[in-house]
């Protein structure tokens, strides 16, 4: 492969990031995570949502801890390994910065070019797409949607 070939596409990979769930994997772009801290029990009220698990501590701001699983039709599960990915908000709500996922483990760094093989695995709310790394199939996560979910709850 000649160099030229080689540079272009480089040019056309993506870092992605792979969220390790309870009952499936996530990806998203690199940019998307702002950090990953250890799981601390949040600010729980009754009451909420089950895919609502309370107000965690980040900075010096209180974020909404989301559990995605619930939150597509699935139950919060808090493991062993559980941390909580900080994730940029993106539905363009000045007040909202950021937001918690609840992820199982330690997310994983993976190269991303533009022949991603879409899958066709059925979709649970939330999920806008699949793709098959070969390694297994993933989800992409509507972050948007989610984000919605926790306005239209009054949570934000």
């Amino acid at each position: 492969m000649s160099q030229a070939i080689a540079t272009q596409s480089t040019a056309k990979e993506l870092t992605g990031l792979l969220l390790p769930l309870t009952d499936r994997t996530l990806l998203l772009p690199n940019v998307a995570v702002a950090e990953l801290i250890p799981f601390r029990a949040p600010q729980a009220s009754p009451g909420l949502p089950d895919w609502f698990l309370g107000q965690v501590a980040w900075r010096d701001l209180r974020l909404p801890l989301l559990s995605f699983e619930a939150a597509s039709d699935g139950q919060a599960v808090i493991g062993m390994g559980a941390r909580v990915a900080v994730i940029n908000a993106l539905g363009g709500r000045a007040h909202v910065k950021f937001l918690a996922l609840l992820v199982q483990g330690i997310p994983r760094s993976i190269k991303i070019d533009a022949h991603l093989l879409q899958s066709n695995a059925p979709l649970a709310p939330l999920e806008l797409a699949a793709a098959d790394l070969g390694e297994g199939i993933v989800k992409i996560p509507d972050l948007i949607g989610l984000e919605q979910m926790l306005a239209d709850a009054g949570l934000i």
